[in-house]
């Protein structure tokens, strides 16, 4: 748990700074670099659900370890791609096929030593309780196939290339297109059923119990998908919208029903009582699935309704974008400690009234011989209006590019939401009282259960 929070947290960050630094206006782009990041949080998360039912019910053992053995291989996977010079990117760190060769021997022998172990002990491991296909077992194998056949997914784009080019040297590329495509689908599955599975009971269950929860979940879900399509005009944005308010109806039904909201004599008082003495895990399971909620709503707006223009602006020139005007105002050069700088000064206006002031910056070092962008925003709660500067000069004018980008924070709050939903597992009482040493003097026999 706290090392998928502290992966989940990197990543943001990681994203953050790829959408400000790098002044492209993007989020994520399946760089190589990045996916390596991403496949073993996504095997991790597998890994997490995995570990409930091996917890819960003494089941999926032998799953759980392989999963366990393939996150750890997927990191050591991520370490040789950014430090072996095997990838050209603006995220990998070092050109350096010696440290490639060793980081590799210890992928193959970390891996091929833990598989090694596992054929020879997996059949000393009790297969567990049996389940029926209407029960959290089943829902929770579900989720793990969609998450494994979704790293699966991401490992193929992301190695295919590089798998042709050693083989025979022709330059193939795998862009967004391909993950958008397959991994889409499979997260849109996962989600339908992730906000359903914590509402069924362990080992049997059946739909009819749930059939009030799930009319409620579906009448709060159908309308915002009928609303969407027809104020937004995409009937794909309305469905992932619909399935991020399916997601949180789930979550805060099952939550609900931890803390037995509605019950005979509830009271506030009592409520705030079940509250505190809920286990961690809930209240982090709670926060966690908000979040993916909150993080697919962002993920979705950005995708379909996101709005971008570039153009070679004089000054006094604008451009108009989703009911905003961008004017270059003004550009101004100044000496830094080490670069030279050129910041422009663009005036955004809505209908004739003035919205906000974006400097974007762009910076030459002359030692390196290298430029970076400074993009500039105003950010909003529901959207952010970006900037960015580049080449240019007064006779015919500057690059400018110019995005209008809908709940893109949102996916930034959602993914920490993640995050601090394992932390707040972690802070779960039941592991402190776990490491707590028992007295010796005041030690008493456990009652039998």
């Amino acid at each position: 748990l706290m090392a998928w929070s502290f992966l989940t947290i990197g990543i943001v960050l990681g994203s953050v700074w790829a959408y400000y630094e790098l002044g492209w206006g993007g989020w994520w782009f399946w760089d190589p670099v990045e996916n390596v990041s991403f496949m073993p949080w996504l095997a991790g998360t597998a890994l997490l659900h995995s570990t409930l039912v091996a917890q819960a019910r003494g089941s999926f053992i032998r799953w759980t370890l392989l999963l366990a053995i393939t996150t750890f291989s997927l990191s050591l996977v991520g370490t040789f791609i950014v430090r072996s010079g095997v990838l050209t990117s603006v995220h990998a760190f070092a050109v350096d096929p010696d440290r490639g060769v060793f980081i590799l021997a210890l992928l193959i022998i970390a891996t091929g030593g833990a598989l090694a172990l596992y054929a020879l002990r997996s059949g000393k491991i009790a297969h567990g309780a049996s389940f029926e296909v209407e029960s959290r077992e089943a829902g929770l194998v579900l989720n793990n196939v969609m998450l494994v056949v979704s790293t699966a997914t991401v490992f193929l784009g992301t190695f295919y290339p590089l798998v042709i080019d050693a083989m025979t040297g022709d330059k193939i590329t795998v862009g967004p297109p391909y993950f958008e495509m397959t991994f889409g689908p499979l997260m849109a599955v996962l989600i339908l059923f992730m906000a359903v599975a914590p509402l069924m009971k362990w080992r049997t269950d059946s739909w009819r119990r749930l059939q009030r929860t799930l009319l409620v979940m579906a009448g709060l879900s159908i309308p915002v998908v009928l609303a969407v399509a027809v104020f937004g005009n995409v009937v794909l944005g309305a469905i992932g919208i619909g399935l991020a308010v399916w997601l949180c109806a789930g979550t805060v039904a099952n939550y609900g029903r931890k803390l037995r909201v509605g019950a005979p004599k509830s009271t506030i008082g009592n409520l705030f009582q079940r509250f505190t003495l809920l286990p961690g895990a809930t209240h982090g399971f709670a926060l966690a699935h908000l979040g993916l909620a909150v993080c697919t709503m962002g993920v979705v707006s950005m995708g379909v309704w996101a709005d971008e223009e570039v153009d070679r602006l004089k000054l006094g020139e604008r451009i108009e974008l989703s009911g905003y005007e961008f004017r270059l105002e003004a550009v101004d050069r100044a000496q830094g400690p080490n670069f030279i700088s050129e910041t422009g000064r663009v005036i955004i206006e809505r209908n004739g009234n003035f919205v906000a002031q974006l400097d974007p910056e762009q910076r030459m070092y002359p030692v390196e011989r290298n430029n970076t962008t400074e993009g500039s925003m105003e950010i909003g709660a529901l959207r952010i209006l970006y900037a960015a500067k580049g080449e240019g000069n007064p006779e015919d004018g500057w690059i400018i590019s110019v995005y209008y980008h809908p709940m893109v924070i949102w996916i930034w709050i959602g993914a920490m939401m993640m995050a601090f939903g394992g932390f707040a597992s972690v802070a779960d009482r039941r592991h402190a009282y776990a490491r707590r040493p028992a007295r010796a003097s005041t030690a008493q026999p456990a009652p039998a259960e």
